[in-house]
């Protein structure tokens, strides 16, 4: 699980990144990655989702943020172009930002059990 939570924050590292460099389009330059490295982070959220336990209660609410996180996403990917300010509504969501809470969350929470 600690790899696929790596994955996202490193995903929504580079996704500010790219929402601060005010472009039009993803055609070129690391405009190209931003597509790839959306589609990683459905992927890895996806993972995610199937490792949940149902038997925990919080796991259910991480579920459901991650579904509406990734419908996001599919917004996001559906669209011609990718543009900076497109992605840094997606950055601003709060599904978004409810997932790497519940994430943070997740991985202290694990910290602090394996003492």
């Amino acid at each position: 699980m600690e790899d696929r939570i790596e994955a996202v924050e490193t995903a929504y590292e580079f996704l500010l990144a790219y929402a601060a460099q005010g472009r039009e389009d993803d055609v070129d330059g690391p405009g190209q990655k931003s597509r790839d490295v959306l589609a990683g982070l459905d992927s890895a959220l996806d993972s995610l989702q199937g490792m949940l336990s149902d038997g925990v209660p919080f796991h259910a609410v991480v579920a459901d943020d991650i579904g509406k996180t990734r419908k996001a996403l599919a917004l996001v990917l559906d669209q011609p172009r990718i543009s900076s300010e497109l992605v840094d509504n997606l950055n601003a969501s709060m599904h978004l930002r409810a997932v790497l809470t519940d994430l943070f969350l997740i991985s202290e929470a694990a910290r602090i059990s394996r003492g």
